[in-house]
């Protein structure tokens, strides 16, 4: 399927102008993103296998954005290779924001391999394409889960130790590893910044975007916000001992559209380095507030927020578990121009207004208006062949014959490895749920 938005300066799109490519930009920090880049006039191309996500969430982010800028999107599997090509073969592109991958820490446990093989043999597809095509400007989105296991509760800065704790993060790291190589490899090429995240939460401030996770939620402020609404019955605390001013877990959390915005400081700093006849490398920068607020800090905001105390009971620590993990963002604030500017109860108040606009999600709220830009009708379905590849040194070959294409769209055979193996339920969340991520 295909949603398309024509570009208000060019409505004779023929895919050869420079786009940016927007892997998982229908998901929770992908819409929000696009929403952003949109908002500026950006001409993009998402993929996405929507294994957890929704398109919905796309026409929702042409309409915040005014319908401005280009938007075009196909229902493609970063494992499957030849649908990626074609993807490539349709289009070119400029830059390359990488958001999609699996991110559940406790589900990576159950499914190690699953994990694997989407994230880093997905990621891998992509970087090659990306090296093939000649595009060498990439954003990854990476998590604090890389740093493992702090030292001490100083903020973490980006010149920390890394070592994973967890299936997740590694993949995370190995994949920050894989890049840092690939830009060694090829000196004076590439601008990668890699953007570690620490617990992004929240909604648009609108209420018409936001976190739609599948089953239960694996982060602390979507579990909350579902207890907030009756969906769940009560949040697990996990340990009331720790050495913080109330004895919970304290954490980093930072507004999602703080987040988005990152985005767009990291893609301005790639645009200025060129202009400048530089090139960045491999270049890692924190995500965060700098402030760090306990378990109780944020169900004591939601409360307010909701109006009512919310149920919650105190269970034992989880092994592992650290008492303080906050970031050190001044390396952004530095070099990218960009700090976190919304607070707690904006993160609270944002995200209640998504969930009483939406209690069951994207599934069953209610529609808003389609883009008032007319959407192209697709082409008959090109088949590609389902190619779930391993490290490999070249892609498929697909044949250049020549025939029109009209933003019609790619589908894929494929689906997410994890959409058929993953269990069907995670462990409740608690004072380590978000996990840095």
């Amino acid at each position: 399927m295909t949603l398309a938005a024509h570009d208000t300066t060019n409505n004779d799109n023929n895919g050869q102008d420079e786009a940016i490519l927007v892997t998982g930009g229908a998901g929770f920090i992908g819409s929000h993103t696009v929403v952003q880049l949109l908002t500026l006039g950006k001409r993009l191309v998402i993929i996405d296998n929507l294994c957890n996500s929704s398109e919905e969430a796309l026409h929702r982010a042409q309409v915040l954005a005014d319908n401005k800028g280009f938007l075009v999107f196909h229902k493609v599997d970063l494992l499957d290779a030849a649908a990626m090509e074609h993807v490539f073969l349709l289009y070119k592109f400029s830059a390359c924001i990488h958001f999609a991958g699996l991110k559940a820490v406790g589900e990576s446990a159950q499914i190690p391999l699953g994990y694997y093989q989407t994230n880093v043999t997905g990621s891998l597809n992509l970087i090659q394409l990306l090296q093939k095509y000649n595009c060498r400007n990439l954003i990854f989105s990476s998590s604090a889960t890389v740093y493992g296991l702090p030292q001490s509760k100083d903020p973490i800065s980006e010149d920390a130790s890394t070592g994973a704790l967890n299936p997740y993060g590694r993949t995370k790291q190995y994949i920050e590893e894989i890049l840092a190589d690939i830009a060694l490899s090829e000196p004076n090429k590439w601008n990668i910044i890699l953007l570690r995240y620490f617990n992004p939460v929240g909604a648009h401030e609108s209420g018409r975007i936001g976190e739609d996770p599948n089953g239960i939620p694996n982060n602390l402020m979507p579990f909350v916000a579902q207890v907030a609404i009756g969906r769940r019955e009560v949040i697990s605390v996990f340990g009331d001992d720790y050495d913080s001013p109330d004895g919970t877990g304290v954490r980093d959390y930072i507004h999602i559209v703080d987040l988005a915005r990152g985005h767009v400081a990291a893609l301005n700093k790639i645009e200025t380095t060129q202009n400048a006849g530089r090139t960045l490398g491999c270049v890692p920068y924190n995500l965060g507030s700098g402030v760090g607020y306990s378990v109780m800090d944020m169900i004591h905001t939601m409360s307010k927020a909701v109006g009512r105390a919310l149920p919650y009971k105190v269970v034992g620590r989880r092994a592992g578990d650290v008492g303080t993990v906050i970031a050190d963002p001044s390396l952004s604030l530095r070099e990218l121009g960009w700090k976190a500017e919304k607070t707690m109860q904006d993160m609270c108040e944002d995200l209640w207004r998504w969930q009483t606009q939406n209690p069951d999600g994207y599934a069953t709220a209610t529609e808003i208006s389609a883009p008032t830009t007319p959407t192209p009708a697709p082409r008959a379905a090109f088949v590609l062949p389902t190619t779930l590849l391993p490290i490999v040194t070249a892609l498929p070959k697909i044949p250049l014959k020549a025939y029109s294409v009209d933003n019609g769209a790619v589908p894929s055979t494929s689906s997410s490895l994890a959409a058929t193996e993953s269990p069907t339920s995670s462990p409740a969340p608690g004072a380590n749920t978000n996990h840095l991520f």
